[in-house]
């Protein structure tokens, strides 16, 4: 199976759908994420915090890399990966096909809430503009397109139903 990259604005709902359809269709999870941090040994915010945006983005951009060279494997992306053409070309190279999760900014706002995790959410405002930045992108990176909105296991079950 090529893998399947999951994509969406940060509080998509990426890494838990990921893990769900991961479980439905048999093959591993990787957050790329949770890739990062644990090659780094630190948290994404204390990356920013210590080393700037783009130090991560070259973090984020090497973890594409890996995947590309992976086979069956479900894969959530940070929010901001497949924003960059490098990415998407690197993270497609075997094949893999890429689905956005499509979710509402009130449904991420909800998902977030006032989480001091998420560096790049910290002003509303900020996030919402961002947010309609990313979104124009996401689509031209998506083989797929699914409704974020959905609960986690529906929004599985809809992948799945594509790629069986």
């Amino acid at each position: 199976m090529n893998n399947i990259i999951l994509c969406g604005f940060m509080g998509a709902g990426k890494t838990v759908v990921g893990r769900e359809l991961s479980k439905m269709m048999g093959c591993r999870f990787i957050d790329t994420d949770e890739m990062i941090e644990k090659e780094q040994g630190i948290a994404i915010k204390a990356i920013f915090a210590a080393r700037g945006e783009e130090y991560f983005r070259d973090l984020e951009h090497e973890a594409c890399k890996k995947i590309g060279d992976m086979k069956n494997c479900v894969v959530s992306t940070g929010g901001g990966a497949l924003t960059y053409k490098r990415n998407v070309e690197a993270i497609k190279k075997n094949g893999a096909k890429v689905v956005f999760l499509d979710t509402s900014f009130e449904a991420i706002c909800d998902r977030i809430g006032s989480s001091s995790t998420r560096p790049l959410f910290s002003d509303k405002e900020q996030a919402r503009r961002l947010y309609d930045e990313r979104r124009k992108l996401y689509e031209e990176a998506a083989d797929y397109t699914v409704d974020g909105d959905l609960s986690a296991r529906m929004a599985a079950i809809r992948i799945a139903s594509i790629f069986k």
